[in-house]
């Protein structure tokens, strides 16, 4: 799942943000307090973004800020918004394993991008209830985008018919957040790698068939 725009899947933008999709210079304005919301974010975390932070980087008035967006959940939720929007789809390699592997590889460079935009955003839903829930829905759009993989693997063979799409996604991919977000361990690729096809593995003999 490439989180990068954030590893990194949003259909609509969440309430506590705007409500339309503004063209012309209000898009203009958009793009600059969306820039200034993610560079201050990296920078100088949760505690030091505030409305007139962003104003003041991103060259705006701050009646402007609050008007559209009303405060730093608004802004973080808008910011989530606009990476569910892409149009991001999974690999499509000819293999289970091959198609895991791609995804938690976009994972892992998401993950260890600089700026660590991805995990500064998932550390800022903690702290903001409207961000915590725009990430909730990025994660439901990803999986759901991703389910094609598993319907492939099925197709092929290398699944049987009623594994379940998303329990076989979170176990291809957890390993991967676990180490570099909660242990922070550095880990590298190779990971990324084996972790993927462990969940193949897994997969191929019914592991994710409920029961």
């Amino acid at each position: 799942m490439d989180e990068s725009s954030p590893a990194t899947p949003i259909t609509e933008p969440p309430s506590a943000g705007p409500t339309r999709r503004p063209g012309g210079r209000s898009a203009q304005v958009r793009r600059r307090v969306l820039d200034a919301v993610t560079a201050l974010l990296v920078e100088r975390g949760y505690d030091a973004l505030t409305v007139d932070a962003v104003a003041e980087r991103a060259g705006t008035h701050r009646t402007t800020v609050y008007r559209r967006w009303r405060d730093v959940g608004g802004l973080l939720a808008d910011v989530l918004a606009e990476a569910t929007g892409d149009d991001w789809r999974p690999p499509d390699t000819g293999s289970l394993d091959g198609d895991l592997t791609a995804i938690n590889l976009q994972v892992h460079a998401a993950l260890t991008d600089d700026p660590p935009l991805t995990g500064a955003l998932i550390a800022a839903s903690f702290r903001s209830p409207p961000a915590a829930e725009a990430l909730r829905v990025f994660w439901a759009d990803r999986y759901d985008r991703c389910a094609v993989v598993v319907h492939r693997a099925v197709a092929r063979g290398e699944a049987p018919a009623g594994t379940d799409a998303r329990a076989l996604l979170v176990a291809a991919t957890a390993p991967v957040y676990h180490e570099l977000l909660l242990l922070r361990t550095g880990a590298d690729a190779a990971l990324a790698r084996r972790a993927a096809r462990t969940a193949a593995l897994a997969a191929g003999v019914g592991a994710f068939v409920p029961v």
